[in-house]
């Protein structure tokens, strides 16, 4: 077998290749379009596909350096938190609350669900429960650092089921989060609110501005990178001397929050927001990419039978449970169908496929500044505060 390693710089080729492969494939077919999948799924996964037979007939194997997607998925919240108004964290408060208890219990549900199945299949309840909020809410690097634990306890194997249900709830979540969240759009025929098309002019008249000059493009970047560097410098010395892991992306997302909104009083920068909503478009498509065309499907297929059962019971109560209970709670609006979309996507898989979701909805139907508010801030951080605590609970429980 030949093995190919790929570079830093082979790697991001292949990745915009990829997603100009997804896109293309996209816009040839009407079921892609109709049903809202993101365009950095459809090539990324066909690529994972194509590398899995390579592999698997002993014809080529390919390594590739993934190391830039940290500054990709950096770059998208400090974006994102450039765009909101002080006066959408007032507003959304309270929806903030009700989404990060619904998810909150979800979580919960899913570790129930992941040890009366794991008793219905005879295997180890510990083995089962990786496949609970460990990988679905908590992602890969959940599975990873929790499965560890579990194997230090004298349960082999656990690190590889949870980073197995990981990559499947990954995918589901990939593919299922933007046509719900449709679904609910047309059968309600919801509407973006007053402030989000507001919110749209704004944005158009940016991207209409003839006079952004090299200049501008520097200053924007520029204040982009600082607060990406501070961000990353305040989450180490957090975690240094605290022990407590705040992720970077929601120091930076916060940062640009308040350096924005103080702009508006003192008028200091001149902030484009057309141009960082371009950079919101890029990065999150390369990031996602990445770790879509990274999948290792040969690791799955060896894993075939119970975690794929369980799995797709936590897909199906994960659609059940959004639907029929967080639609209704969210108050059955065109935020709430975008948030819906974006909970489907953190709750089987990562934060990056929630906001992936959103933005392939709103770019069709309309902004939603309460969905990019919450559903970054919950699933990246506020989150934790229940499944950390909820997870060493039943952990303790089964050893």
């Amino acid at each position: 077998m030949i093995n190919l390693n790929l570079n830093v710089i082979s790697t991001l080729i292949l990745s915009i290749i990829l997603y100009l492969v997804g896109g293309f494939i996209k816009d040839k077919s009407n079921i892609l379009c109709r049903f809202c999948i993101p365009t950095p799924v459809v090539g990324s996964l066909l690529f994972s596909v194509f590398v899995f037979f390579l592999k698997k007939f002993g014809l080529l194997n390919i390594t590739m350096d993934t190391s830039l997607m940290p500054y990709f998925l950096s770059v998208f919240f400090i974006s994102i938190g450039v765009c909101i108004n002080t006066s959408s964290i007032k507003s959304g408060s309270s929806l903030l609350f009700i989404y990060w208890i619904l998810c909150a219990v979800l979580g919960f549900c899913q570790n129930i669900i992941a040890l009366v199945l794991s008793r219905a299949l005879n295997i180890n309840p510990l083995l089962g429960f990786m496949c609970g909020s460990v990988s679905m809410e908590g992602g890969h690097g959940y599975a990873l650092a929790f499965g560890k634990t579990i194997e230090s306890i004298g349960v082999d194997g656990a690190s590889t089921i949870g980073i197995a249900a990981a990559t499947l709830g990954l995918i589901t979540g990939s593919l299922l989060g933007a046509p719900i969240g449709r679904y609910l759009i047309h059968k309600y025929s919801l509407k973006p609110c007053s402030k989000n098309n507001l919110h749209i002019k704004k944005t158009s008249l940016y991207c209409k501005k003839s006079s952004f000059t090299a200049i501008d493009f520097f200053e924007n970047i520029l204040i982009l990178l600082l607060i990406m560097n501070i961000s990353f410098f305040l989450s180490n010395i957090i975690y240094l001397k605290t022990n407590a892991l705040i992720p970077n992306i929601v120091i930076g997302m916060l940062l640009s929050v308040i350096t924005v909104n103080l702009n508006h009083k003192t008028k200091f920068f001149d902030f484009n927001l057309g141009f960082f909503d371009f950079l919101q478009n890029i990065s999150l498509g390369i990031f996602l990419t990445m770790a879509l065309m990274s999948i290792d499907i040969c690791t799955l297929s060896s894993l075939l039978g119970p975690v794929v059962l369980i799995v797709f019971c936590q897909v199906i109560f994960v659609l059940f449970y959004s639907l029929s209970i967080c639609f209704k709670f969210l108050d059955k609006s065109y935020d709430s169908a975008i948030m819906i979309s974006g909970l489907i996507g953190h709750t089987l898989g990562a934060t990056p496929n929630a906001l992936a979701n959103m933005s392939t909805l709103t770019d069709k139907y309309g902004k939603s500044e309460d969905a990019f508010l919450i559903v970054p801030i919950v699933a990246a951080f506020l989150l934790d505060a229940f499944s950390v605590p909820c997870i060493l609970f039943f952990i303790n429980f089964l050893k």
